[in-house]
């Protein structure tokens, strides 16, 4: 006997269509991003590696370097540019090291905090050293 769908049963939940919006958005910056790092001799090793600290959008390497990437996607470039806050730095940070727990074999590259910022109509601009771990 099959058993009938009970009308009082709630539907999946659906995402809001302007956090489905938002994440394809990050999607695609964070695609653009990556094609214009390989462009410039990068190899991408990890994306979108979430944490409970955090999420780390991109982990990119150039020779001895590891640069953990944070994508910004705003309607202005400048815009995107601070749209990293000293709070997120923190996270990212933070994330960074759990990655490197995960990945101990690249505990002895030279480490360094970028941004990638995206914008409709623009060339991503990517600002090396970013941020830094610094207190």
């Amino acid at each position: 006997m099959a058993k009938s769908s009970d009308a009082r049963s709630p539907a999946p939940h659906a995402a809001a269509p302007e956090r489905v919006a938002a994440f394809r958005t990050g999607i695609s910056a964070e695609a653009r991003a990556a094609a214009y790092l390989i462009a410039k001799g990068y190899r991408i090793v990890a994306r979108r590696f979430r944490t409970p600290y955090g999420e780390i959008d991109l982990v990119a390497r150039r020779r001895n370097l590891l640069a953990f990437v944070e994508v910004k996607a705003r309607a202005k470039l400048d815009d995107a540019a601070y749209a990293v806050t000293p709070r997120q730095q923190q996270r990212i940070i933070d994330a960074a090291q759990a990655w490197l727990m995960a990945h101990p074999e690249h505990a002895d590259f030279e480490l360094r905090f970028d941004a990638v910022l995206i914008a409709p109509k623009s060339l991503p601009r990517h600002l090396p050293a970013a941020f830094d771990a610094s207190p």
